[in-house]
């Protein structure tokens, strides 16, 4: 088996027709650093710039991201990257501040590790919030409910996530008593499969990766006796080849995953609780807020439906509609630009300035 399939070419050529043109090389990007990029061949690893065709005339969503496919040009022991490949998915959060753009995480992924701590981390509000975006970014969650030595009854916590009413696996783990590691090791985590791990800093994500590895590859850090928040240990997004095969990225603790809108796609499709209740509903366009006969709000009327659960998408209900304008706001805007832009181009040219 040569390189490019230990990190999952086949498959992923495969599923998407994937050709390459004449005269350049397949590759993945496995960790990005300022204006490097790191990518493995089918010769190892090697250094890659962007062209210039990429370099200025690309969108930020359209440049390589971490787990890219990549057709790229040899020179020497450098690569020159000339066309991203296909995506398979992509995960994105909505820039974190005012800003209303979409940030790709990582692409091409499996599955996410959601992880969260069970010290100061846990809250399962927030775990909605990424189970929310993972679905609409179509990649597989799974839950690790980390530091589980810390807490007297990790059920509780087990329960918690029950609540969101969502078939998600769930896994307690421990890298101090080494509770569920083998399980992540040999269950959860398959060869040549593409994994990335997310969560908030402080939860254990390196500490995690240093034990899925041979040896230490992440500095660790304590949380802050300020504010009780984790510290960032991890900087750069990197993908690492475990072991047993799979395919781990790497990325820094995330306090702001801001919900974005896809196309096509309705609020309530990422609310399986929400949907079901809303099968009853008078109304096929509900918008389950104040319409009369709304079967969701009966049913947190009546106890069947959690008011947190209903609350929390009723939060990112809005959230994402004020992206989707956002968005909307800046295709018009740009709309009319090209219009003007069309229009002064055609005027110089009758008039001949």
């Amino acid at each position: 088996m040569n390189i490019l399939q230990l990190y999952g070419w086949e498959a992923y050529r495969e599923s998407l027709s994937i050709t390459i043109p004449e005269g350049l090389t397949p590759a993945r990007i496995i960790s990005i650093k300022g204006f490097k990029y790191y990518a493995v061949a089918d010769d190892g690893e090697l250094e890659a710039e962007l062209s210039g065709k990429l370099l200025y005339g690309a969108e930020s969503e359209e440049l390589p991201k971490v787990g890219d496919w990549v057709a790229l040009m040899r020179y020497d022991t450098l690569g020159y990257i000339i066309e991203v490949l296909p995506r398979s998915n992509a995960l994105s959060r909505k820039t974190p501040g005012a800003q209303t753009q979409r940030q790709i995480l990582a692409t091409n992924v499996d599955a996410a590790l959601v992880v969260q701590g069970l010290d100061r981390d846990f809250n399962v509000m927030r775990l909605e919030r990424y189970l929310v975006q993972l679905q609409a970014c179509g990649i597989a969650p799974v839950v690790i409910l980390n530091k589980a030595d810390l807490v007297d009854d990790p059920n509780v916590f087990l329960q918690d996530v029950e609540r969101l009413q969502r078939d998600v696996p769930v896994h307690l783990c421990s890298t101090l008593s080494r509770l569920g590691m083998d399980d992540l090791r040999h269950t959860v985590l398959k060869p040549q499969r593409t994994y990335i791990m997310i969560g908030s800093s402080g939860v254990g994500k390196s500490s995690l990766l240093n034990a899925l590895l041979p040896g230490v590859v992440q500095t660790t850090g304590a949380t802050s006796d300020a504010n009780h928040k984790g510290k960032h240990t991890t900087t750069t997004r990197d993908l690492f080849r475990l072991p047993n095969g799979s395919l781990l990225i790497d990325t820094p603790g995330m306090r702001e995953f801001g919900v974005t809108a896809e196309e096509g796609q309705g609020t309530d499709d990422l609310f399986p609780a929400i949907q079901r209740a809303a099968q009853g509903c008078k109304f096929s366009d509900c918008d389950h807020i104040d319409a009369a006969g709304c079967a969701v709000i009966a049913a947190v009327q009546q106890g069947d439906l959690d008011p947190d659960l209903y609350d929390s998408y009723l939060k990112l209900k809005k959230e994402q509609r004020r992206f989707e304008i956002r968005i909307e706001d800046k295709k018009r805007l740009g709309k009319q630009f090209g219009k003007l832009t069309r229009e002064a181009k055609n005027y110089r040219k009758k008039y001949k300035f």
